[in-house]
């Protein structure tokens, strides 16, 4: 597609094209980001469990956890080597915005360590009553 403000790149909208790049790096973030794939396998497993007793809010609320941890692991990664590729030496700047972008990614992990270890308890409840 087209920048409009660099005045470069192709012009035309192809959906389809916008699709194979955002697959194309969720598969780069899943193959070389182990804190991404394992909190993909682990949430797929929590999310096929909720979808096989249809427990849809549940179901959706571990998606939504999910989506929210794994859109800040990737930001985060794509900071930290964004910052990598600025400056490879040590800078106390860089070390700031690297911990700021760990800081958000925290606070999204807790997040989803708390929706699991409740909904990882309701099924534990659910099993042994």
């Amino acid at each position: 597609m087209r920048n409009k403000f660099l005045g470069q790149g192709e012009y035309g909208y192809h959906p389809i094209l916008k699709i194979k790049v955002c697959l194309s790096g969720l598969r780069y973030a899943i193959r070389y980001d182990f804190s991404v794939a394992y909190k993909i396998y682990l949430s797929l497993f929590m999310l096929l469990t909720c979808f096989f007793f249809r427990q849809w809010l549940d179901f959706f609320l571990i998606m939504a956890a999910t989506s929210l941890v794994l859109i800040a692991e990737m930001f985060n990664s794509a900071i930290e080597a964004l910052c990598d590729f600025i400056e490879t030496n040590e800078n106390e700047k860089i070390k700031v915005i690297k911990d700021i972008s760990a800081a958000a990614t925290g606070i999204a992990i807790l997040l989803w360590v708390v929706v699991l270890v409740v909904e990882i308890t309701n099924f534990w409840n659910i099993f042994h009553t």
